[in-house]
């Protein structure tokens, strides 16, 4: 038998040096990837425990004294042993990235409170609440500030007229011969010192003397921070069925006494075709007990439940032409601002619920098309309808 002959190697593999075959071997296998990374990571590691190293020599074991410092001072700072460098951690991130700066280009001037009155403008598109909220005020602020303007009607807020606009919430009032410092500022809860110490009204104590007889000109207008008072109400009064003619709900529409007629089931429907609001919504901050709800002009108006009608035709609170319904169970409704020659129904008319009563119109103190509707309950008042309306 033959023995087997030894490989013969070409020139070419003698030629190639053992570490290559090695690599040849490696790359073929697919690890060449893994190896150079994990290469790569122990050459930064040994550089990095290098720079220690060399560092730990030359700053912790130098001789950092200066020439004719004596050895003492020398000594190193502390007894406590150094870190082993092999166990130090770098986060580079934060080495590099340093404290951020972020330059200001423009410098903040804080804006100074105000004191002083000021006027604005009604512009279109305006409202109580979004004039309040460009001042920072409470919208009955802006309210009480403006009766001689608005008569705590949020209804006669109209494009180009002009506003009172206070400093701070609270009372805007005309000083009347005969009035007393301590009466004033009780009836609008506050203390007289506050109305003498608001810098705006440029009065002090020595200057106004006896509060019972102040030295302050009749015709002064005077901030009263804080102060409140109860709105003068426009909405029209309670008129049941059972109530003689001479009870007016003002304007000489009234009805005479009802008797009898449908009573009411409790619950009330949607008064028009529109379900969204055009205008106001129901805000005791602003005066306003009622939702003004969406509508295009002569759009049906329907009565929310069953009962008599105890007012038909126009009013002097700023309705316009106006229905009331009585429901005969403590509960009336009213429709305001129909269109004229838009009253379905007249006084003493019986009606179900969804009878179109009307029509919607814009008569009255109203900007545009709409139906202004109350819910009112004779012991509880006027009340909020999103609360009691079916969709």
């Amino acid at each position: 038998m033959e023995e087997p002959q030894a490989a013969v190697k070409t020139p070419e593999e003698t030629s190639v040096p053992g570490w290559a075959r090695l690599w040849d071997t490696i790359v073929r296998a697919g690890l060449g990837d893994v190896v150079m990374r994990a290469a790569t990571g122990l050459v930064s590691m040994l550089l990095v425990l290098l720079v220690l190293w060399i560092m730990r020599g030359f700053y912790l074991n130098g001789d950092l004294s200066q020439p004719g410092e004596s050895a003492q001072a020398a000594a190193p700072l502390s007894d406590k042993p150094l870190p082993d460098p092999a166990r130090l951690t770098f986060n580079t991130a934060e080495v590099f990235a340093g404290i951020p700066r972020s330059p200001k280009l423009h410098t903040l001037i804080p804006t100074r409170p105000r004191t002083e009155v000021i006027y604005y403008e009604v512009q279109p598109g305006d409202n109580i609440f979004a004039i309040a909220e460009k001042f920072n005020l409470r919208p009955e602020t802006v309210m009480w500030a403006n009766l001689n303007v608005l008569g705590d009607d949020p209804h006669r807020l109209l494009p180009g007229k002009k506003l009172v606009i206070l400093p701070v919430d609270g009372i805007y009032y005309e000083w009347h011969t005969g009035d007393g410092l301590n009466g004033v500022a009780k009836f609008y809860g506050v203390k007289p010192e506050d109305i003498i110490a608001w810098p705006g009204n440029h009065l002090s104590a020595d200057s106004v003397g006896d509060f019972a007889a102040p030295n302050i000109k009749a015709g002064t207008m005077l901030v009263i921070p804080g102060g409140r008072r109860e709105f003068i109400s426009w909405n029209a009064p309670y008129r049941t069925r059972e109530e003689p003619a001479n009870s007016s709900l003002g304007g000489g529409a009234n009805c005479g006494q009802i008797t009898g007629g449908p009573i009411g089931n409790g619950t009330f429907i949607w008064p028009t075709t529109e379900t969204y609001l055009s205008g106001f919504d129901y805000s005791p901050s602003t005066n306003h007990r009622a939702i003004d709800i969406a509508g295009q002009q002569g759009n049906p108006v329907f009565a929310a439940d069953n009962g008599v009608v105890v007012y038909s035709g126009w009013n002097d609170y700023g309705y316009g032409n106006v229905i009331v319904i009585d429901h005969g169970n403590g509960w009336q409704t009213l429709y305001a601002h129909l269109m004229d020659g838009g009253l379905n129904v007249s006084c003493g008319a019986y009606v179900t619920q969804g009878d179109v009563i009307g029509y919607v119109g814009s008569t009255g103190n109203s900007s545009g098309p709409h139906l202004h509707f109350e819910l009112r309950n004779l012991k509880i008042g006027t009340v909020n309808p999103w609360d009691y309306l079916s969709p």
